[in-house]
């Protein structure tokens, strides 16, 4: 808490800071305003801006600073007229300016963009100073641009978070699910990239409803755009193809991506359907659909490094992306996606891991094969106009999901060999309706969501020797002793249904939005485990059945306050929810319930000062009560190693989680400075707890029990990046530090329980730089330190991580690239460290009349064929060795589109 006090007293302290504004108007001598001229302010003597401001088209503007000096000089310049400076008080004051006429004829003029720009909350980057020769796609340039950074989901951050919307041409085609454009859009096409801060998409909510967060927009050449990218290529070692044809089309009225990737050389694509940004609450609810993994087979481990290096592939994905306006009234947008994927996966590793609790060690070798087919298909008709708002989206899903495994095992039972799949389906359909109508002076907001999944599973593992789980209801036997395979069978209906109506109303720059709804969910859990002795299946026993049903009603009533001034923004919701939640399984003898009001508010707020600081805080308080997945009593096996259970006599579990948190942001596109420090504190507390009882061998029964407990977190970070365009190099340091404490519960083999307390602290450390200053070679370089130290009664022990990637191009000749890769990872801990080194080179020659790339690529130089890594759990260590791809050799042609 001391942390909390200090920071606290030091964004008090910012907020504090003594600031001035001056106002007024631009006039030339005619009396006329003069827009879009510039009005700086800096302290007398010293050539730096603090502060600055451009005039709308009635010739206003506004700049807000902050300084010490009793004085400060007000410089005024706008084009065919005479610069005016003039040093005033530093206080708020009133200031109009007039301009002589000082127009010159010019013989010949040579224009030269600013790379950066901003004017309001609209920070604009110019993509050809950030651009290198071998960059080909939007996705190239995006992470070199200062303040923004790309995750390796694709994910685009900016000051570190993630953005709300993406946009081209101020269209949202993609609805957050903007990879395919991001990985496929050629540079060529682009002019600009806007980052717009603080973005309510919601145009009716504009200047009501604030927000927190940034959008991006790319701004394209022409305003009606077709272009896309290409690239087919064959490889040896083994027989490697890759085929990628995404043609787009960008116009007024209509935009449409089509996007066919397929191939085995270790890219998954099919990642590009991901929805990456979820716009704003008010538009309704919409995520990525994903199957409830209940059951699993046993999967092999993968290393952290780029897919390319271990991803053994077969993939075919098939998007389509369609907006246009169907009426002649152009608010109407209507869009239509369908996705396509059939993939097929291999994954082999071999680990050997020391138990600290039972003093035993273990070995285990998986190879996994995992079948993916996944249709999907979304309508969505939009308005997003002033004076009103309409969405709805409808998406249908389906999966055909099948996975595979074959273990060794090599523990204190001797060796075993286990064969597993898993088979399953899934269907899911979804329906979110949000629109937001003028009352009078009032908005009324009407939202609805609907979402039906039926998951289907069986899990089946031979022989049911296999499965070493002692009878705990007879010492000295096991489980499935006199059988030949054991199947587990499990099916989950789920039913969501959420109302909601509210009415927002404005007084001044305040906004309030009372809001009433209603919450409910049903989720119907059959589960059964069989086993097949002679050919005949039967059931196991009453233990290993369920047949649940889990029902939330929430009923609830909230408050929405919100504040937004030139300075402040002010954003909170007060709800209060009425929980009345059922468990009920009669053959298990389970009858829970709990009705409870909880009040769990949200409240962020953020201070703009000095032209280019930003300072911020946020704070909420959230009460769980858990799933279906925590309140059934018969044993599942969710994998053939850890069959789990809830006890029936336990409570719903209660889970209560708080956290607050603070940033300060300071970016300056007048001297393409950026930085921001960040600090979060987190606090959980439960009443329910999981038992893990390790029998040493690498199998867990997990149950769990009523025992309060808690964790809490400490996070800080910070950020800085800094591009110096007279060496045209980006630069950029970032550090994170977690300090963690958690409860935890376990058993050992003779049934000897142990709470005890993990302490985790954890810190990085990263840096990015590119360079494009020489005509013959750019540079790309990424490195990260890591450390962690945990400490607990069994383990007190030391990681350690690092991880680099350096790629380097040359020019040697006009339209000819030579590409070389090097990609390092270590791990290890102060006894034993491992070395992970893959290196590439390529060679590529353009066609520039074409603009068609060829390309040979030699991957993975020294053959490395396995990647080693050491790592340390709760109550164990292990050593993992993961089979990689092998060296390969690709030629591929890329072009663009148009």
């Amino acid at each position: 808490m001391k942390k909390i006090s200090t920071l606290f007293i030091l964004f008090i302290s910012v907020l504090t800071w003594a600031q001035s504004s001056i106002s007024g108007k631009i006039l030339d001598t005619d009396g006329q305003p003069i827009p879009s001229a510039s009005v700086t302010v800096e302290e007398p003597g010293k050539d730096a801006i603090i502060a600055y401001s451009i005039t709308n088209s009635k010739g206003e503007f506004k700049v807000t600073f902050t300084s010490a000096e009793q004085n400060v000089d007000v410089k005024v310049k706008a084009f065919n007229q005479k610069p005016l400076q003039k040093v005033v008080k530093n206080e708020n004051q009133t200031q109009n300016f007039t301009l002589q006429d000082d127009a010159t004829e010019i013989k010949e003029v040579k224009l030269k963009a600013k790379m950066i720009t901003k004017r309001g909350d609209t920070i604009s980057y110019d993509i050809k100073a950030f651009e290198s020769k071998s960059d080909r796609t939007l996705s190239d340039v995006l992470k070199k641009i200062p303040g923004i950074d790309v995750n390796k989901d694709g994910t685009v951050l900016y000051q570190g978070e993630p953005i709300n919307k993406f946009y081209v041409n101020g269209k949202d085609l993609m609805e957050g699910g903007y990879g395919t454009i991001n990985n496929s859009l050629p540079t060529g096409a682009v002019s600009k990239v806007e980052v717009m801060e603080n973005h309510q998409p919601v145009k009716i909510l504009q200047d009501k409803v604030p927000s927190e967060s940034a959008a991006i927009n790319i701004k394209l050449k022409k305003s009606v755009t077709m272009t896309g990218r290409g690239e087919v290529g064959a490889g040896l070692d083994p027989l490697l193809w890759n085929v990628k044809l995404t043609p787009m089309f960008f116009g007024q009225k209509n935009q449409w991506v089509v996007n066919y990737k397929a191939n085995n050389n270790g890219e998954s694509v099919e990642k590009e359907g991901n929805i990456l940004s979820f716009g704003n609450r008010y538009e309704g609810r919409r995520g990525n659909v994903s199957q409830s993994k209940w059951l699993n087979v046993e999967n092999a481990s993968s290393p952290n490094l780029p897919e390319k290096r271990y991803l053994m592939n077969n993939v075919h994905y098939f998007s389509a992306n369609l907006l246009t306006n169907p009426f002649d009234n152009k608010e109407w947008e209507l869009k239509a996606n369908a996705s396509y994927t059939n993939n097929a996966v291999s994954r082999e590793s071999y680990s050997e891991t020391n138990n600290f609790l039972s003093n035993t060690k273990y070995s285990t070798n998986i190879l996994n094969h995992f079948y993916t087919d996944k249709a999907k298909g979304e309508v969505i008709f939009t308005k997003n106009a002033k004076k009103g708002f309409f969405k709805n989206v409808t998406t249908f899903s389906q999966f055909w999901n099948a996975d595979r495994a074959n273990v060794n095992q090599n523990d204190i039972y001797g060796i075993r060999n286990g064969q597993e799949s898993l088979e399953s389906p899934t269907s899911s359909f979804q329906n979110s309706l949000s629109t937001i109508i003028p009352w009078k002076e009032k908005l009324v907001n009407l939202m609805s969501y609907i979402n039906y999944q039926n998951d289907r599973q069986a899990l089946e593992i031979n022989p049911s020797s296999y499965l070493k789980f002692k009878d705990l209801k007879n010492p000295g036997h096991f489980l499935f002793e006199n059988t030949d395979t054991v199947i587990q069978d499990l099916k989950i209906k789920t039913l969501d249904i959420n109302h909601s109506a509210s009415v927002g109303f404005s007084a001044k720059k305040w906004t309030f939005t009372p809001e009433i709804g209603f919450n409910f969910s049903t989720n119907q859990l059959d589960t059964e485990l069989s086993t097949v002795t002679n050919g005949i299946r039967s059931p196991y026993g009453n233990d290993y059945r369920n047949d649940l049903k889990f029902t939330e009603a929430i009923p609830y009533a909230t408050l929405g306050i919100n504040y937004r001034s030139d300075a402040w923004m002010l954003y909170s919701q007060f709800p209060f929810n009425f929980n009345s939640i059922k468990a009920q399984d009669p053959d298990r003898n389970v009858s829970k319930s709990i009705n409870k009001l909880t009040f769990e508010p949200t409240l962020f707020a953020q201070y703009t000062f000095a032209s280019f600081w930003k300072a911020s805080a946020n704070a909420n308080l959230n009460y769980n009560f858990g799933n279906t997945s925590d309140n059934y009593a018969g044993f599942i096996f969710s994998s053939p190693t850890s069959p789990s259970a809830m006890s029936a006599n336990n409570p719903i579990p209660e889970t209560i989680a708080k956290s607050v948190g603070s940033k300060l942001e300071y970016r300056n596109p007048l001297n393409n400075l950026f930085f921001n420090v960040n600090y979060r504190y987190s606090k959980t507390n439960r009443n329910i707890i999981g038992n893990s009882i390790n029998d040493g061998s690498g199998f867990v029964l997990t149950s769990f029990r009523e025992l309060d407990n808690q964790s809490n977190s400490n996070s800080m970070g910070a950020e800085i990046g800094k591009y110096l365009p007279k060496f045209k190099t980006n630069t950029s340091f970032s550090f994170n530090n977690t300090l963690s404490k958690t409860d935890a519960l376990t058993t050992d083999q003779n049934d000897v329980p142990y709470f005890f307390v993990n302490k985790s602290n954890s810190q990085s450390l990263g840096f990015k730089f590119n360079n494009t200053y020489f005509s013959w070679m750019s540079v790309d370089y990424n490195l990260s330190f890591s450390w962690n130290h945990q400490q607990n009664q069994f383990n007190d022990s030391k990681n350690s991580g690092f991880n680099h990637n350096l790629s380097t191009y040359f020019y040697p000749v006009e339209n000819h690239t030579i590409g070389f890769n090097w990609d390092q990872i270590n791990s290890g801990n102060n006894l034993t460290s491992y070395h992970n080194g893959f290196y590439d080179v390529s060679y590529q020659y353009t066609w520039a009349k074409k603009k068609i790339d060829f390309e040979l690529k030699w991957l993975n130089i020294g053959n490395r064929k396995v990647f080693e890594r050491f790592s340390t759990s709760t109550i164990s260590d292990s050593y993992t060795r993961m089979q990689l791809r092998p060296r390969q050799i690709m030629f591929t042609v890329k072009f663009n589109f148009k």
